[in-house]
């Protein structure tokens, strides 16, 4: 199967989210349920996912999911201690790609893709702001799988916050100053939920 413009919504059926300093793009069902069924299993299949571990207190920590880095050769990616250098662009991949960045009004050379096994997997507060991302990012979150809340908060006020329901399909675009003000995460939950993947495209600077 190979996808067209056809499984996806226009970009007209987006919302767009102001927030103190920062903005967001949310489009719920970019990718229709039927397609996302078969991107999803082609990813968990085809994905060369890795426990990734990250340095505290002197001791390595495994990352609480599997993480694959992806893009184009120029395009190496550091946090947390580590240095990621990317793996071939696959179809899938790409073809995602080139859908996103119309919407996103952003090239990307890179995708970061996370695969959460069940709710005990997470991600913990951080921001994307790293030298090499630029600035002002533009970070294109691609999600398909278990429903997951994303969570945000306001870096110097943590009252602050703001959370989104990221469904199996959805888009959610994150620009202008919002990886200098807030921080996001995905919790764990204990509810029993199945695997999910997600995939943040990004444009790496040399």
């Amino acid at each position: 199967m190979s996808m067209q413009g056809s499984f996806f919504e226009e970009p007209s059926s987006g919302k767009e989210i102001i927030l103190k300093d920062g903005e967001l793009a949310y489009y719920p069902q970019f990718i229709n349920a039927e397609e996302s069924d078969f991107l999803m299993q082609t990813l968990l299949n085809t994905i060369n996912w890795k426990q990734e571990s990250l340095v505290m207190y002197g001791k390595k920590v495994p990352f609480p999911r599997l993480m694959a880095w992806y893009g184009d050769s120029v395009a190496p990616y550091s946090f947390s201690g580590n240095t990621f250098i990317p793996q071939p662009w696959t179809r899938e991949l790409l073809q995602i790609k080139n859908r996103i960045e119309p919407v996103a009004g952003q090239t990307f050379n890179s995708v970061l893709l996370n695969l959460y096994r069940s709710g005990n997997d997470s991600m913990g507060w951080h921001a994307d702001d790293e030298q090499e991302l630029g600035p002002n990012p533009v970070i294109a979150s691609m999600n398909f799988g278990a429903t997951r809340r994303f969570l945000l908060r306001y870096k110097t006020d943590h009252h602050l916050k703001y959370e989104i329901a990221l469904q199996h399909g959805s888009l959610l675009i994150m620009k202008g100053t919002l990886q200098q003000y807030w921080e996001h995460q995905v919790p764990k939950t204990a509810i029993q939920l199945s695997g999910r993947v997600n995939l943040t495209f990004r444009f790496i600077h040399p």
